[in-house]
C-alpha cells in the first residue's frame, strides 16, 4: 500500500458535519439564549450560524475552528460573559452531540488495522470531546493516537500535532495520510509533508478542497479502494 498510518480529522470526517453539528448548534445557540430571540440571533451571527436553515454557513470559522474560538465568538455575543465557563459548558455538551457516523466505522477501522495501518484521530475539537464521540461509536480502543487542539501538540492548520502522530508512531510523515475535510486539515497535511485526502462529509466541496488533495473522496469509506489502486 501506499501508506503505513492513516490520520483523521473528526467532525465532518469521521462523522457528518451536517447532521452532527448543526442539529447540537442549534440547540446550543437557543439554550445560551435562554429564551431571547434576539440574543440567540446574535451568538449565531457570531458563529456564522444560520437559525432558519439551522445550519452552519459555509464560510463558518466553527467548522474547522477550535472549541475556544467558538466559546469567544459565544462570549462577544453575550453581554458580561465568561470565555471559560462558556468553553467549558460547550465542551461538556458537545461530548454529548447526536453524532452520525460518516460511514459504519468499527468493520472499516478494523480493515485499516488488520492492513497493518496505524490509526490516529487529529481533531480541533477537544480531546476530551473527541474521546467521547470515538467511546460512543464504540471505536476508541482501535486509535493508536487521539488529539485535540488542548493536546499540548497545537492546533491545525498547524502541522505540528500530525508530525507529533507521525513521530509517535515512528512513521515518515510521507507514508502518513492525512483525512479531512477542510482546507485546514489538507493544508496542515502538506505542511507535514504528508499524503491528503479529502472527504465530501463536511461542508466544503470538491473545488474548494481539490487544491490541497491528493485526492477528493465521498467519504472515507473509499479509503480502502484508493490505497490499493
Amino acid at each position: 500500500m501506499r501508506a503505513d498510518g492513516l490520520l483523521f480529522d473528526k467532525d465532518g470526517t469521521l462523522f457528518d458535519f451536517a447532521g452532527t453539528w448543526n442539529v447540537w448548534a442549534h440547540q446550543s445557540i437557543l439554550g445560551f439564549a435562554k429564551g431571547d430571540p434576539d440574543l440567540a440571533l446574535r451568538i449565531a451571527n457570531a458563529l456564522e450560524y444560520d437559525l432558519d436553515a439551522r445550519s452552519f454557513l459555509p464560510q463558518s470559522f466553527v467548522i474547522a475552528g477550535t472549541n475556544r474560538e467558538a466559546a469567544e465568538a459565544v462570549a462577544s455575543a453575550i453581554e458580561g460573559a465568561d470565555v471559560d465557563a462558556i468553553e467549558e459548558k460547550m465542551m461538556q455538551d458537545a461530548a454529548q452531540a447526536p453524532l452520525v457516523p460518516a460511514v459504519p466505522l468499527a468493520p472499516l477501522l478494523d480493515g485499516f488495522a488488520q492492513s497493518g495501518l496505524r490509526l490516529g484521530v487529529m481533531t480541533n475539537d477537544t480531546e476530551f470531546a473527541a474521546r467521547a464521540h470515538l467511546d460512543w461509536a464504540g471505536v476508541v480502543g482501535m486509535f493508536d493516537f487521539i488529539a485535540g487542539f488542548d493536546s499540548g501538540f497545537g492546533a491545525k492548520p498547524d502541522p505540528q500535532p500530525l508530525l507529533a502522530f507521525a513521530d509517535q508512531m515512528k512513521l515518515d510523515p510521507a507514508r502518513v495520510v492525512m483525512v479531512g475535510d477542510s482546507t485546514h486539515d489538507l493544508i496542515a497535511g502538506r505542511r507535514a509533508g504528508m499524503q491528503t485526502v479529502a472527504v465530501l462529509t463536511g461542508m466544503a466541496g470538491t473545488k474548494e478542497l481539490a487544491p490541497h488533495a491528493d485526492v477528493v473522496l465521498q467519504d472515507i469509506g473509499h479509503i480502502p479502494a484508493w490505497l490499493a489502486a
